[in-house]
């Protein structure tokens, strides 16, 4: 094995001539045309539309306050940069497989076989968790119906049959210690009385409680038999779920706004810009489904036109709905009280309007389901599109004579997705599943810059439109900095010089009641202490968090005693070297914008997408870099021999 070996690159006219012939070298059965540019767009909000509404908004507005908007509105521009270069290349390469089939074509196998193995585990671990948060909406469902003639007050399923292994056993113990101390049941929270009853009730076979998401497993085999059916049935499901989700969102709007208190929109952005980005990874989490519409290239009736178009209508539509949605919820109540697993429900029960929970309800199991339905149609056409090159067994491949649809792939990736959601518990889902869809989004603007230029490639439909980057990137660089250094003089001091604020947490922890008491009157005495504050258990800690500036203030001038101010060394560079990686590239790419005067618009994208992934923190990148090295060893045993281009087809370079 040479490493020349390990970028050989699809021919991008060979894949235009095999388009062209109708073939798909899977058996000689075509996957179903059935898409159009509706089709496509509900697809985008079907995917974009779900947990980033009825669950992520609530703690992304109780950290950035009204100014989360803000986030949205970024996240959703360096989405329709993105768009752009994936709409390019889907109008220059209109065959399933995304972004490892516009890596293929512009930087080589190995690069497309990590794409590819990053987005199988975007689409897995996204749709488990997903899964997991459909099956707690589904059963605070069942326990809502009433049916008085019947009897009945709620529909309740034993919790050890809702909840996974893990979350009941850490919870028993928690609370098992709890007790021993003279604690009751009852007086503990919802969350712990769940997971210990979830254990002590479950059955037990040799020596292990069975517990496991049984409503998790039912909508995951649903879903996927209902992907295995066919495109055309996909897509009526999706269309159905939608218009149910959309006319949901917005009788939310039209009765929220007539409940706002602009009070509550002051301040802002209470927390600053840190605030504000620490929601990035749940917000971008929201919007990562619109790169699946990509996937269902061959069964668009006219991908070059409709696939660029679905992607930008899905994009502004769901921005739109999301800022409107940010608004109403920080105006109807404080975004302190937000930080809720269920912020909708919540506002409108917080206003004594309780028959609007059971709407909700019904539309978040809804969104949820339409969320896993896009993912679980994008991941098998993955895995088709990596079979057929070789890089997987023959028989993801294979297409359904009957259905049209990838039978195998669609049947693995279900028992993929079904098996973990019964018995994990993912708190991190949300970053890794983000990191990895950001990697993608890096590469495919990337391969649209590799790409600019060329005078060999074939006409196409859709082309991003070029500015010259010449000037104006280091220009958008050198502002960034600027603002950093004067806009921010105390983070940017600290950045460089690798030290940080002790957390209030860790600062105040040694102190007593009675002494954080007598801190707060001082502090008091200068500083106006909100009545809403006072009333919290730690209303010094709560006052620190949310005044920063100040809190770094009266920790450095020693107001808060002779506490440490600042950490350095390694435990705080390690947590920096994503954003020293950005800086980095950054500089790279604004000399080769200056001297190869590349496009802007994927220049952009590629930037600001990696300024997400440095926001994702050190645990994040290590992960997926683990995830990275398990794929390069696979690929490495397996994908390299057994690919097409090695076995001597398609051996044409683009």
């Amino acid at each position: 094995m040479n490493l020349r070996s390990l970028f050989r690159k699809k021919s991008l006219h060979q894949i235009l001539e095999q388009v062209a012939r109708g073939e798909t070298e899977a058996e000689q059965h075509n996957l179903s045309r059935h898409l159009g540019v509706k089709d496509l767009t509900a697809f985008g909000i079907a995917a974009i539309i779900g947990a980033g509404v009825f669950s992520t908004i609530g703690n992304a507005s109780a950290d950035g306050g009204p100014a989360v908007i803000f986030l949205f509105l970024f996240t959703a521009i360096a989405c329709g940069f993105c768009a752009f270069a994936y709409a390019e290349f889907a109008s220059m390469v209109p065959v399933s497989g995304s972004a490892y089939t516009y890596s293929y074509v512009a930087f080589g196998e190995v690069v497309a076989w990590m794409i590819g193995w990053s987005l199988i585990m975007e689409y897995a671990i996204g749709n488990i968790a997903v899964a997991i948060s459909w099956s707690d909406y589904f059963t605070g469902l069942l326990d809502m119906v009433r049916i008085p003639a019947l009897g009945i007050k709620g529909l309740h399923i034993p919790e050890w049959l809702t909840m996974d292994y893990l979350s009941a056993s850490r919870g028993f113990r928690e609370v098992s210690a709890l007790l021993d101390q003279g604690a009751a049941l009852k007086t503990l929270t919802h969350s712990q009385q769940e997971a210990y009853l979830a254990y002590t009730q479950a059955p037990v076979l040799g020596g292990f409680h069975l517990v496991f998401d049984l409503p998790a497993l039912c909508i995951i085999t649903f879903i996927t038999a209902l992907v295995f059916r066919g495109i055309k049935e996909s897509r009526n499901a999706s269309n159905a779920m939608v218009v149910v989700k959309l006319s949901v969102v917005l009788l939310i709007i039209a009765v929220g706004i007539f409940y706002v208190d602009t009070t509550n929109w002051s301040p802002f952005a209470p927390n600053g810009v840190k605030g504000v980005l620490k929601g990035i990874s749940a917000v971008f989490f929201a919007y990562i489904g619109f790169d699946a519409i990509s996937t269902t290239a061959e069964e668009c009736k006219d991908p070059q036109r409709d696939l660029p178009r679905g992607m930008m209508y899905a994009i502004v539509i769901c921005t739109v709905l999301y800022i409107l949605i940010a608004l109403v919820l920080t105006g109807m109540v404080s975004y302190r009280e937000l930080g809720v697993g269920d912020p909708l429900a919540f506002v409108f029960e917080r206003l004594n309007m309780r028959w609007f929970s059971g709407i909700i309800a019904v539309s978040a199991v809804v969104a949820m389901a339409s969320v896993l339905l896009v993912f679980q149609l994008g991941q098998p056409r993955i895995w088709m599109s990596m079979s057929r090159d070789g890089l997987l067994p023959k028989s993801f491949s294979r297409i359904h004579p009957r259905y049209k649809t990838p039978s195998v792939a669609t049947a693995v990736t279900g028992f993929v997705v079904a098996v973990p959601s019964l018995f994990m518990n993912l708190t991190a889902v949300t970053d890794l599943c983000s990191i990895g869809t950001l990697f993608a989004f890096v590469l495919v603007c990337a391969g649209v810059l590799n790409l600019h230029g060329r005078t060999d490639l074939p006409p196409r439909k859709f082309k991003t439109p070029y500015i010259n980057s010449r000037y104006w990137f280091p220009a958008l660089a050198a502002a960034g900095l600027l603002i950093a250094v004067w806009g921010f003089p105390h983070h940017t001091s600290d950045f460089v010089r690798n030290r940080r604020l002790v957390e209030p947490e860790q600062a105040l922890a040694s102190y007593s009641a009675t002494e954080k008491a007598g801190i707060l009157f001082q502090l008091s005495q200068t500083e106006a202490v909100p009545a809403d504050i006072m009333a919290l258990p730690d209303p010094l800690l709560a006052f620190c968090k949310q005044h920063p500036a100040g809190y770094r203030t009266w920790l450095v001038s020693g107001q808060l005693g002779k506490l440490q101010a600042f950490e350095t060394g390694w435990p705080v560079l390690k947590h920096r070297l994503p954003l020293w990686i950005f800086l980095l590239v950054t500089l790279v790419m604004a000399i080769r914008a200056y001297t190869r005067r590349l496009s802007l618009i994927p220049l952009l994208g590629m930037v600001c997408c990696l300024y997400m992934m440095s926001e994702m923190g050190i645990s994040n990148w290590t992960g997926f870099g683990a995830w990275l090295a398990v794929g390069l060893v696979i690929y490495l045993a397996y994908g390299h021999r057994h690919s097409r281009l090695a076995k001597g087809r398609n051996e044409a370079s683009v």
